[in-house]
């Protein structure tokens, strides 16, 4: 079975080695036929501590590596500063 991947922006890197992913999803509300944004923050492990708040990473399943990570940083893109 393939491991699941997600897109998402990093929160918060203020732990070592780890980063905060906020990850959005977008879907039609079944009643009201509406689209709704949900988003679930993640906590990804990002070893070499690379990433920054702004940028837009993939995360990648993973066996737990601490009580709240079961995520790991896959690849990224550094945001634009202008």
């Amino acid at each position: 079975m393939p491991k699941r991947t997600l897109q998402g922006v990093v929160v918060s890197d203020k732990q070592a080695k780890t980063v905060v992913v906020r990850v959005d999803r977008r879907f039609t509300h079944p009643i009201y036929k509406k689209t709704i944004r949900r988003s679930k923050n993640y906590h990804a492990h990002d070893e070499n501590n690379e990433f920054k708040p702004g940028d837009q990473v993939w995360i990648e399943e993973s066996k737990p590596i601490s009580k709240l990570k079961r995520w790991t940083v896959v690849r990224g893109e550094q945001k634009k500063t202008a």
